[in-house]
């Protein structure tokens, strides 16, 4: 069951792998709704209509919970990337489509990025942190994959220096991401998408 249905469609009784998902849909709507660190055990196995109990018959701790959400997150927004990626006829095409799909999957489940913000904001080192860190080297990983293509194909500035554009795409989407945390207004990122990109692209020495 993917994030996104009705908790209130949810069956009473399901398979574990089912059950799983719908503690993973629970935790990203739990988030969605207030601050990620607040969220407790009671709180999922409430928005699940079961007890504690049995919330723990699936997952050890609260930690195995949240490296779950975050390890699905990591695995559809990944899959999304590289869908949008592949459709795409050229390395700045590809970026565009990359960060279009990004915008609309945090649209889509707004309490993602507040999740890994706060996990990625730990001190010390857990799970669901490690799993979120692996995420971003990934993404990191195509994204210059992409860029330095684009500079052999000649339709990105040669002297783009790759890691710090990489960089900068991920961080101009979180800063999207955050002004419409603090606006509010979850579709405010949609709308302010496209020009933010188009001003990325002109950095980077592509052609419109």
């Amino acid at each position: 069951m993917p994030p996104g249905t009705a908790s209130s469609e949810r069956p009473p009784y399901l398979p574990a792998e089912e059950r799983r998902a719908a503690t993973v849909e629970a935790v990203i709507e739990l988030a969605a709704e207030g601050n990620p660190a607040d969220i407790t055990t009671i709180a999922i196995a409430e928005r699940m209509g079961l007890t504690q109990g049995a919330l723990f018959r699936h997952f050890p701790s609260k930690d195995a919970i949240l490296q779950a959400a975050i390890s699905w997150v990591s695995e559809r927004l990944l899959a999304r990337l590289d869908k949008a990626a592949a459709a795409a006829a050229s390395p700045p095409a590809a970026l565009e489509a990359m960060f279009m799909a990004h915008i609309e999957f945090v649209s889509r489940y707004p309490g993602v990025p507040r999740m890994l913000f706060g996990e990625l904001q730990h001190a010390h080192m857990t799970l669901p942190k490690r799993v979120a860190q692996t995420l971003i080297r990934q993404y990191d990983r195509r994204l210059r994959a992409l860029l330095e293509a684009g500079k052999a194909q000649g339709v990105l500035d040669p002297a783009l220096d790759v890691a710090a554009a990489a960089v900068l795409f991920i961080g101009t989407i979180q800063g999207l991401v955050m002004q419409s945390l603090f606006a509010g207004k979850a579709a405010q990122i949609r709308r302010d998408a496209p020009g933010v990109f188009a001003i990325y692209r002109r950095g980077i020495g592509a052609e419109p």
